[in-house]
């Protein structure tokens, strides 16, 4: 069994250039979550980053929509399962670029304008796992803030936790590197030659 790389965040250039798709990682420290709304606003306000209540420099930006528990002012995560990054391609370049994110965090991969930027801006996609939404919130150490919550509601607001052994997997890294684009190259070509037989 592969060793997973322990990743401390937030994460340093170096740390990115040192990860090759394909690494085991374990992330540990603050991750900020992000779906579609989101998105959205910080791709068309795009806010200054002292407006935004938590450091995103260097950190990871988990595509997730968690679903919550509270007593009193302390929040609990229940579930936090990743969501379908595509669905946030439009978005996510010009994000990582101003916002300086390392990682981006999520299932099933990214296209082709998230990779150039992945690429030019020394950032990474960490994929977790689906279908392990309870697993994953159990790797939730504290939950230490929101944003937009009343605005966008609990699922679409950004959530700031602290994560302790995070599993994810780096299948885009930052010299251009796709494991989602070669799964599907190899599938194609595989259903080319049974199609042809």
């Amino acid at each position: 069994m592969v060793s997973p790389v322990a990743l401390r965040l937030p994460l340093s250039d170096s740390d990115v250039r040192a990860l090759k798709a394909g690494d085991v990682v374990t992330l540990s420290g603050s991750i900020v979550t992000g779906r579609d709304r989101i998105h959205k606003y910080l791709f068309e306000k795009r806010p200054p980053k002292d407006e935004i209540p938590f450091e995103l420099s260097g950190g990871v930006l988990y595509h997730c929509g968690p679903v919550m528990t509270a007593a009193g002012d302390v929040y609990r995560a229940v579930s936090a399962g990743p969501t379908t990054s595509m669905r946030v391609e439009m978005y996510e370049a010009q994000i990582i670029r101003e916002y300086q994110f390392r990682g981006i965090m999520g299932k099933g991969g990214m296209g082709e304008s998230t990779r150039r930027a992945l690429k030019e801006n020394g950032c990474v996609y960490f994929h977790t796992i689906g279908g392990a939404a309870v697993y994953l919130a159990d790797r939730i150490r504290e939950v230490s803030g929101v944003w937009k919550l009343e605005e966008f509601g609990q699922t679409e607001a950004m959530w700031h936790f602290e994560v302790e052994g995070f599993p994810a997997i780096v299948t885009m890294d930052c010299l251009g590197s796709d494991i989602h684009r070669q799964v599907e190259e190899e599938s194609l070509r595989r259903f080319s030659e049974l199609k042809a037989k």
